[in-house]
C-alpha cells in the first residue's frame, strides 16, 4: 500500500526541472532542442579551481568534514563578505551547505513554524513558495509587475506585513526577471523593516556577480536590520560550479548554530573536494568572474534585441542574472492546427513541440503572463532559438 506524507503530496514539482527533463527527453530521441529553461552557465569551471580539487583528492581529503564547513573555506567566505559586500561576519556565523538552495531550505526549516507568514515578492524563484509550504509556513505573495520593473515597493511591503509575518524573502539580482534593487530601493525597504523588529530578512544573492549596472548592493548593509539578516550565496553561478553543490550563508550566530544542528542530522557536511575547490574560487584570481560577466552582458544585449524584433512580445531589459522574462500574453487565445493557447504553459509546450526550444512558464514564478528564458548559452544558439520562436509564433492565428 502506497502512503506518502502530506508534506510531499502537497509539494509541487520544480517547473524548471520538469521543462529541463522534457527537453532532455526530446534530445534523447534525436530532436535538436535548444534548452533555454535551465539556470546554468554554459562555461566550464575555471582551471585553477579544478586544480585545487585534484590536489584535494591527492591530499586525501576523503573523510567527513566539519558539519558547517572547513575552517579555511569559512575564513574565505568571511573575507569575501568583507571585501565585496563590506559585511562583517565571524566564522561561527557561516554555514556551508550543498548549494544555495540547501542553505535556503536549512534557514527556512529552522525559522518557520506552522502558520508563520513569509513575504515573497513576485515574480519569485520556483522553489521559494514550495520550501515555505514544506515548513508549514504561509507564503504571502506581493505582486510586482512589468510596469514597476518587477520590484516590490516599500508601500507594498508595509501593506503585506501582519502580526504573523516572520520573514521577508528577497532575491537580487532576481531569478526570473533579472531585476536588481538599488541601494536606495533596499534602504527604503530596510526602513520599513526596522519598524517591525520581529521580522527576519532572508536575502538570496546567488546572482551577485552577474550584474550589468556596476555593482551589487546587499540589504544586510543597513545597520538597523543587519542583525536580522541572513545572506545566502554560493559558487554555482559566479564560478560556473553548478554541479559542485556548494552554497553558504552568513547569519546571526543563533541561526547559524540552528542550521548546523539541522544539517548534522540530515546531510552532515558538504563534499570535501568541492569545499577545497571553493576555497580556490573565492581566494584565487577573479578575472574569470569578470570574463563570464562580460559574456553574459553581450548575450543579454543580443537576446533583448532579438526579442524586441518579435511582434507581440514585451521585454524588460534585465540589470542582472542571465534571464529575460518577456510578456507573452498577446498570444493567448490564438491557435495552431486547432490547438488553442490559453496560458504561458500552453505556449511553452507549443514552442517546445513546434520550435524545439525549451523555456519555463510564468505560472511557476507567479506571473502567468510571462515566460522565463535563460540566455546562459552561446550567441549562436540564442540567435537560432529566437528565429525558431519568431517563426513558430508567426504561425499562431
Amino acid at each position: 500500500m502506497e502512503s506518502l506524507s502530506n508534506r510531499i503530496v502537497s509539494l509541487s514539482p520544480s517547473a524548471t526541472v520538469a521543462m529541463n527533463q522534457k527537453s532532455r527527453d526530446l534530445q534523447a530521441k534525436g530532436v535538436d532542442v535548444i534548452n533555454l529553461s535551465v539556470g546554468e552557465p554554459d562555461f566550464f569551471t575555471p582551471d585553477h579551481i579544478k586544480e585545487a580539487a585534484k590536489k584535494a583528492i591527492d591530499d586525501n581529503f576523503s573523510f567527513y568534514p566539519p558539519v558547517s564547513g572547513f575552517p579555511d573555506l569559512k575564513k574565505a567566505i568571511v573575507e569575501k563578505f568583507k571585501r565585496e559586500n563590506n559585511l562583517e561576519y565571524k566564522p561561527e556565523q557561516i554555514v556551508v551547505s550543498c548549494g544555495a538552495k540547501h542553505s535556503l531550505a536549512n534557514v527556512l526549516m529552522v525559522l518557520i513554524d506552522k502558520g508563520d507568514e513569509v513575504i515573497i515578492p513576485a515574480p519569485y524563484w520556483v522553489s521559494y513558495i514550495e520550501l515555505v509550504k514544506l515548513c508549514e509556513g504561509t507564503p504571502v505573495v506581493v505582486h510586482s509587475g512589468f510596469e514597476s520593473n518587477f520590484k516590490m515597493t516599500p508601500e507594498q511591503l508595509e501593506k503585506a506585513i501582519t502580526p504573523k509575518t516572520k520573514a521577508l524573502l528577497i532575491c537580487s539580482p532576481s531569478n526570473p526577471t533579472g531585476a536588481v534593487y538599488s541601494r536606495n530601493e533596499l534602504q527604503a525597504l530596510a526602513e520599513i523593516l526596522a519598524r517591525h523588529e520581529t521580522i527576519l530578512v532572508i536575502s538570496d544573492e546567488i546572482y551577485e556577480h552577474i550584474n550589468y549596472i556596476g555593482g551589487h548592493e546587499s540589504i544586510a548593509q543597513f545597520g538597523n536590520i543587519k542583525e536580522r539578516c541572513v545572506v545566502i550565496n554560493g559558487v554555482s553561478k559566479s564560478y560556473a560550479m553548478t554541479g559542485w553543490r556548494i552554497g553558504y550563508f552568513g547569519a546571526p550566530v543563533w541561526i547559524a548554530k540552528a542550521c548546523e544542528k539541522l544539517q548534522g542530522q540530515t546531510t552532515t557536511g558538504a563534499t570535501t573536494i568541492a569545499q577545497k575547490a571553493s576555497v580556490a574560487a573565492l581566494t584565487g584570481d577573479q578575472e574569470c568572474v569578470a570574463d563570464m560577466n562580460k559574456a553574459f552582458k553581450r548575450r543579454k544585449d543580443l537576446i533583448v534585441r532579438l526579442i524586441n524584433d518579435i511582434p507581440g512580445l514585451r521585454v524588460y531589459e534585465p540589470d542582472g542574472a542571465f534571464y529575460v522574462f518577456p510578456q507573452i500574453s498577446a498570444y493567448f487565445g490564438k491557435s495552431f492546427n486547432g490547438n488553442r493557447i490559453d496560458s504561458s504553459n500552453d505556449l511553452c509546450i507549443y514552442l517546445l513541440e513546434h520550435a524545439h526550444i525549451a523555456m519555463v512558464p510564468g505560472e511557476a514564478f507567479g506571473d502567468p503572463g510571462c515566460a522565463r528564458i535563460s540566455f546562459a548559452t552561446s550567441d549562436e544558439k540564442l540567435v537560432e532559438a529566437m528565429k525558431r520562436m519568431k517563426d513558430a509564433l508567426g504561425r499562431l492565428r
